[in-house]
């Protein structure tokens, strides 16, 4: 599951987190849910979030994020061991990840949205990383930097952001909430698995992450969501069925057309 020696598969989803640990917090909940729908789901880790207070090294951290991974359903995982608390956005950065979304080609790409004040100034390096990364993962006539392999455009790109310590939310073109109802507790076991990183001593950050989940989801009518920037527009051709989707589709008898 984990090591870019794995044979590549190609992927429907690819998450990209600064850490181990960072996607489970801000998308478990979203990768498990399209895990059990079928899709095949990946996560990125640009550095192995070592050295951290707490681990007694980086074959503890990986083995968590292996079990974390697995609860979540996850199919491919990757560290590209980049360093950490020393990660910024340069172009060997953004060629490492390019040359992942180059080898799995995912359609949909989740990664971090504005900077996390109060947190890892890491993480605001890998939604630049990731931002550019997209975008050079389609470059043509630029092969040689990414192993021989071809150019692929990713079809969609969502960022996720870390609200722990403020209401206030990045700019975007818009917000997505997606249901996670389901999933929450697999996403709140995943969490747990880092028991280096969340003892029972920082239970209170899982407790934080659950209270923002139910928050977001019952602003959209769920039990849980997770909350997703997008940033361009979103066109839809039946705005009923979009924004009622729980109503049927298609007009409905006593409002039909007599002619």
């Amino acid at each position: 599951m984990d090591g870019a020696a794995a044979a590549p598969i190609p992927l429907d989803v690819l998450a990209v987190g600064a850490h181990p640990d960072d996607v489970e917090i801000t998308c478990g909940g979203t990768l498990a849910r399209l895990a059990s729908l079928g899709y095949h789901v990946g996560i990125v880790d640009l550095t192995d979030g070592e050295p951290t207070p707490g681990s007694p090294g980086p074959d503890v951290r990986m083995a968590e994020a292996r079990r974390a991974a697995e609860l979540l359903g996850v199919h491919h995982r990757v560290c590209l061991n980049l360093p950490n608390r020393r990660l910024f956005d340069s172009f060997e950065a953004r060629v490492a990840l390019a040359t992942v979304f180059r080898r799995h080609r995912p359609r949909l790409v989740l990664g971090f949205a504005g900077k996390t004040v109060m947190a890892s100034p890491d993480h605001y390096q890998a939604m630049l990383i990731t931002d550019a990364a997209v975008f050079y993962s389609r470059l043509s006539k630029w092969d040689e930097y990414f192993d021989g392999l071809p150019v692929h455009s990713v079809s969609a790109q969502l960022g996720f952001p870390i609200t722990f310590h403020s209401l206030a939310l990045p700019e975007a073109t818009g917000y997505i909430v997606a249901d996670i109802s389901s999933t929450l507790d697999r996403k709140l076991d995943a969490i747990r698995a880092y028991e280096t990183q969340f003892p029972p001593a920082k239970q209170r950050v899982v407790q934080a992450v659950e209270s923002m989940d139910r928050y977001h989801g019952h602003t959209a009518g769920f039990e849980a969501g997770e909350l997703f920037l997008t940033y361009r527009s979103i066109g839809v051709d039946d705005l009923v069925a979009w924004s009622c989707p729980t109503v049927a589709s298609g007009p409905s008898p006593s409002r039909s057309s007599s002619g």
